[in-house]
């Protein structure tokens, strides 16, 4: 039995607080059954994004002849695109494992953790088998991996994840996706933009469900004109022959009002079927059941609001508590375990301008409340819709997309979403006004906004007359 100060079972955002109990001179733990870094660098956020840029730049010289600019593509050496990336990434999860075994107050246990009781873990495989850890603080920060709907023959077919995916060296011909998150649109943009054709099946009327109403329609419009969406439909068989995987979906009528959007069941056949229908936590993999450690119906860690299990002693962040599945949510997570733990006084998390991006095309992001929300909670808002081209820089890009503001009736920012180029990073400036600044209108609007800059975009969807949401008055 080794007896530490600190224990984190797994290597993603949770090493944050490990390394801030080390440099506080407490004895740490770390132990972790796949490559360091967790999912984001190893098989989500890193490897996706450099990917997603190298179809951005092959996309940006198939629009050339829209700028009178006539360029074409002898070859793309897409094999070779595909293990650059994961190389690197490779190199990344080695560096971080070799940084934590020169630590000297850093211990590595390599394998899959179970706990015995609250404080203590068994290494059950891996290098380290056998090895059980007792801690005075443990943090439980171990992830999901890609969910797997309940599909007649599901079992029995050869299908990708977006793990796998994202080490394909050759992109298939024809590309079947089960479900319309992010994972989908941002997978069906790479593949469709190296050559695949993209059938794309969803259970929702739109694709991306969690952006607001407006933004996801058109989003899903676009994604029409580029490939094959069956939305509103559940897969509910898959088969596989001779190399071609066929699925079969029916019209499914989605929340308490049904409203199917396909009338007719659909047969799709492509030579590869990739599985985008969400997460699962892996808290079923750490025998929970020897702790005080409660999960909620889905399975995800319940945390109080400062990320304290229901064990004491136990703290819990990142994907596997199922606040919001991002990367920068389970580091700003990271941030305020670290605080709780070491600061004078708890803090609880604020998730109150939470922003999230979709790295496809069109570029996608938003933060703060969607208007269906507050629609539905009868909640008093006014919404302006400001397009790209309207922009002296959006114009000379010759970008189609558009900026929705929500605010209050007294100009409290309520929500922004946005879709076309750098959403991502024009939602930003939002996130900082609700965050740091006072939360209104006035943040943006007074603030000098570089002309003829794109940032312009976020400036004048939040100058100018807004529209009352409850009855359409001016404001």
């Amino acid at each position: 039995m080794n007896d530490v100060d600190f224990l984190v079972v797994g290597s993603g955002s949770g090493l944050d607080v490990a390394n801030a109990a080390a440099n506080r001179g407490q004895s740490v733990a770390v132990v972790e059954k796949g490559p360091l870094g967790g999912t984001c660098l190893n098989r989500g956020c890193i490897p996706s994004k450099m990917l997603l840029y190298h179809a951005d730049v092959l996309e940006t010289i198939d629009r050339a002849g829209e700028f009178h600019i006539d360029a074409e593509v002898a070859d793309v050496e897409f094999a070779e695109i595909v293990r650059e990336v994961n190389e690197e990434v490779q190199a990344d999860a080695a560096s971080i494992r070799d940084g934590l075994r020169s630590s000297s107050r850093h211990d590595l246990y390599k394998g899959e953790g179970r706990f015995v009781d609250d404080r203590t873990v068994e290494v059950v495989s891996g290098a380290d088998e056998g090895a059980k850890i007792r801690a005075e603080t443990v943090l439980i920060a171990a992830g999901t991996r890609p969910a797997v709907p309940d599909v007649d023959g599901i079992d029995e077919v050869d299908f990708l994840t977006s793990t796998e995916a994202l080490q394909l060296e050759t992109p298939p011909d024809h590309l079947v996706i089960v479900g319309g998150g992010y994972i989908a649109a941002e997978l069906g943009h790479f593949f469709g933009t190296f050559g695949s054709d993209v059938t794309i099946v969803g259970r929702r009327p739109n694709l991306l469900p969690e952006a607001d109403a407006e933004i996801a329609e058109a989003f899903t419009e676009r994604y029409a004109d580029r490939f094959t969406l069956h939305t509103g439909h559940a897969a509910t068989a898959v088969s596989e022959r001779d190399g071609a995987v066929t699925l079969e979906a029916r019209p499914y009528e989605y929340g308490p009002d049904g409203g199917a959007v396909g009338d007719e069941s659909v047969t799709v056949t492509g030579d590869e079927l990739l599985v985008a229908a969400g997460r699962t936590p892996n808290t079923d993999l750490l025998n929970l059941d020897a702790t005080g450690v409660e999960t909620d119906g889905r399975g995800f860690v319940e945390t109080d609001e400062y990320l304290r299990t229901t064990a004491d002693g136990v703290w819990a962040l990142g994907d596997i508590v199922g606040e919001y599945l991002l990367k920068h949510s389970a580091n700003h997570e990271a941030q305020a375990v670290a605080r709780n733990l070491f600061g004078d006084e708890l803090q609880p998390v604020d998730y109150t301008a939470m922003p999230f991006a979709v790295f496809a095309s069109p570029e996608v992001a938003g933060v703060g409340a969607r208007e269906e929300e507050l629609r539905e909670a009868d909640r008093e808002y006014a919404t302006r819709t400001y397009q790209y081209d309207q922009t002296a820089r959006g114009s000379a890009m010759k970008a189609d997309g558009f900026l929705k503001a929500i605010i209050d009736l007294d100009g409290q920012i309520l929500g922004c979403h946005i879709i076309g180029p750098e959403a991502a990073d024009l939602i930003q400036e939002v996130v900082v006004a609700m965050t740091a600044g006072s939360g209104t209108v006035q943040d943006i609007r007074e603030s000098v906004h570089i002309h003829p800059a794109l940032s312009e975009v976020v400036q004048r969807g939040f100058s100018g007359q807004f529209s009352r949401g409850d009855a359409g008055h001016s404001h």
